[in-house]
């Protein structure tokens, strides 16, 4: 699995680091990154129906997920949540960690990204490094700086 940080100072993106207890829900990320600044958001992994296609869905983390809308707006009938193992072989994270810093081990490039204009827009923007033990914080400009260095699929909801 490729180091999340190390791979960000390579690539020049700027970050600030918060280290915190490990987290699994938005609410406990309320609780323990309640004063990071920026916002905070929250990613699916979400396969289609026949499990062909899978994506990360990146949205505000106070806005409420409605599977069947997104699954209109990206083009499936039915969308669900991935499994475990799913998660584990296309990015190479457990649940809980997902972020879109996971797309760093999806080397197939086979993840599509959909990112909530909210998001996208965001002036600070904060996502776990693939470990839920702590938060990277970025700016607008650096985060899509991380997005345009990656061979994925990425849309904007």
């Amino acid at each position: 699995m490729i180091n999340v940080e190390e791979y960000l100072k390579t690539k020049q993106i700027d970050y600030v680091i918060h280290e915190h207890p490990a987290v699994y829900t938005c609410e406990e990320a309320d609780e323990y990154c309640g004063d990071i600044p920026g916002l905070a958001c929250k990613n699916l992994f979400l396969k289609n129906k026949k499990g062909k296609r899978y994506f990360l869905i990146v949205l505000p983390a106070a806005k409420r997920a409605d599977l069947k809308e997104i699954g209109e707006i990206i083009g499936e009938k039915r969308v669900s949540f991935a499994s475990a193992e799913a998660l584990e072989e296309k990015l190479g994270l457990e649940a809980g960690a997902v972020s879109p810093f996971g797309l760093l081990n999806d080397s197939n490039h086979e993840v599509e990204v959909f990112v909530d204009a909210d998001v996208y827009n965001a002036e600070i923007v904060s996502f776990h490094p693939n470990r839920n033990t702590a938060t990277l914080e970025l700016s607008s400009e650096m985060f899509r700086k991380f997005l345009e260095g990656l061979d994925n699929k990425i849309s904007t909801l």
